[in-house]
């Protein structure tokens, strides 16, 4: 079996000229069959429901990142998450995912961990935090290719974003966590997004866990577009 790792998921990276410690964190939870990390957040959500079959294709909002490593298609469910897929939608449509970057890729396990990207606290680019949506509310969950928020605790998510790799249905909320707030998921481009995960990271870039975590180069995202 794969061992247990404790990891901690950046709500977001520094700006440039700012140090990683002033990013808020919190744990991320192993791949699935793994026992989570405890949360320190203190809201609690409903009780667990059974995940919804995934949405149709068709009504989910696509959206396409074209990125140096390749086109990565998702599809944003704005019925299932509509308070966290109408925000993601916002920086699509206010143009403010271009130019921003994958900057973190944090390697769980062989064959799971997520790609990171987002605003990371540029002022010029991030609009005000969101509430949480569980996913005992969404019945979304976290498996291989899912869209979420990254967040320092419940209400705080803004600019930043995940795409986990393989299942991590560990990081959907519990009774005693929060979660992540899943709201879409990848319908072409994984290989990409994998590409992502195994590109080169620093070794002294970031800060605590996230030493090591740091893409060097970061990938950037050339632009992000509804598409039709």
């Amino acid at each position: 079996m794969i061992a247990a790792l404790a990891l901690l998921l950046a709500a977001q990276g520094a700006p440039a000229g700012q140090s990683d410690a002033t990013a808020a964190q919190v744990p991320v939870a192993p791949p699935a069959g793994q026992a989570p990390e405890a949360s320190p957040a203190t809201t609690t959500p409903p009780p667990a429901a059974a995940p919804a079959a995934p949405a149709d294709l068709a009504a989910l909002t696509r959206v396409r990142l074209t990125t140096q490593a390749g086109e990565i298609l998702v599809g944003v469910d704005t019925k299932a998450a509509p308070v966290t897929a109408a925000n993601f939608l916002r920086y699509v449509d206010q143009h403010k995912l271009d130019g921003i970057g994958f900057y973190r890729a944090v390697k769980v396990a062989d064959g799971y961990g997520l790609a990171q990207f987002g605003t990371r606290n540029d002022p010029k680019r991030t609009l005000p935090a969101i509430k949480h949506e569980p996913t005992t509310l969404t019945r979304l969950s976290h498996r291989d290719g899912t869209l979420s928020m990254a967040m320092a605790a419940p209400g705080t998510a803004a600019g930043d974003f995940f795409i986990t790799v393989g299942d991590l249905s560990s990081m959907d909320a519990t009774p005693d966590n929060p979660g992540f707030a899943a709201f879409g998921r990848v319908i072409e481009g994984m290989d990409v997004v994998r590409r992502i995960l195994a590109a080169p990271t620093s070794p002294t870039l970031g800060e605590g866990v996230m030493k090591g975590q740091m893409l060097a180069p970061v990938i950037t995202i050339t632009a992000a577009r509804r598409v039709d």
